[in-house]
């Protein structure tokens, strides 16, 4: 499969840069809503050739930003509206290139407003979640796991994605659930979607070499440790090791890296020490503010290479 990447006036045409929060030859970083900033990708005839994000999980969040994904009152809706802006990056997702999604799940509780004193909780307790309200006594029940990641995946199928992979994120150092009737919790989804049927993938970037010197491909199990210490700007950071296989595999020379999600900005920062081109989108000014100053150390670093 031969790869395209777009043209580097393309990705540095002025007023694409003018709209930016940050923008070099080689990161973009646009401080908008994301169903904003993809429409401001596609009128700019951006082209990325991966897609690697992990959006806000349902009802974990408030975020305290307009328009916010998550906090929808029933978790369908939550999925339509989380497919509508995977749809939306079909328009700037190449061809042959790849959608990467980490998602994970969440229960209905179904009890009223949160009320552990667990310091871990911190960042979740904003009130009453969506999750916390009585329910429809359908989907949203007491103690029920709402497969909230392959409700998405069937979603995005039936709207002409394809399905490659469930790649499982098994985590060895997870913060133990405080359940006494169930098992803990320790693993999350990686999906990895393509638009059609022949895409650019490189196994040789992350494969292993058998004895009879064979490459094989990277197995959908991934044992990846969680970001410890994590930063008072965002509390939901991952691993680069985590972003590793997606970009490296789906990314050719050159290429666009783009995460809707960017967060903390964990796949802009592998994708420049990895030569790569990248654009991240974030509602939250404060996350943009910190990404920008991780582009800026990796930026040094480089100068001080050459």
């Amino acid at each position: 499969m031969h790869p395209k990447v777009i043209s580097e006036e393309v990705f540095t045409a002025s007023a694409l840069q003018e709209a930016a929060f940050y923008a070099d030859d080689t990161t973009i970083i646009l401080n908008m809503d994301v169903r904003d900033g993809l429409e401001l990708l596609s009128k700019s005839n951006i082209l990325v050739n991966c897609v690697i994000t992990s959006p806000p999980f349902y009802g974990q969040r408030d975020y305290g930003v307009e328009r916010q994904i998550g906090l929808e009152e029933h978790p369908s809706e939550f999925i339509s509206k989380l497919a509508d802006v995977f749809d939306a990056t079909s328009d700037v997702l190449i061809d042959n290139g790849s959608l990467w999604v980490n998602i994970g799940d969440t229960y209905w509780s179904g009890k009223g407003a949160h009320r552990s004193k667990e310091a871990k909780q911190s960042a979740r307790r904003f009130g009453i979640r969506p999750q916390d309200k009585k329910g429809d006594g359908l989907w949203c029940v007491p103690k029920q796991l709402l497969l909230i990641p392959h409700r998405f995946a069937i979603e995005l199928q039936e709207r002409g994605w394809l399905v490659r992979n469930d790649n499982v994120w098994v985590k060895p150092n997870p913060i133990p659930d405080q359940v006494r009737d169930r098992c803990s919790m320790s693993h999350e989804y990686v999906f990895h979607f393509a638009k059609e049927r022949w895409y650019y993938f490189d196994k040789n970037s992350v494969g292993k070499v058998t004895d009879s010197g064979t490459m094989l491909p990277p197995r959908d199990t991934w044992e990846i440790a969680t970001v410890r210490g994590q930063s008072s700007r965002h509390k939901a950071r991952f691993s680069e090791e985590l972003v590793r296989i997606p970009i490296l595999t789906t990314t050719p020379p050159r290429g666009v890296v783009l995460d809707p999600f960017a967060g903390s900005g964990t796949s802009l920062a592998f994708a420049r020490k990895h030569g790569f081109r990248s654009i991240g989108i974030d509602a939250k000014r404060e996350y943009c503010e910190a990404m920008v100053e991780q582009i800026e150390r990796i930026a040094e670093d480089e100068g001080e290479e050459d």
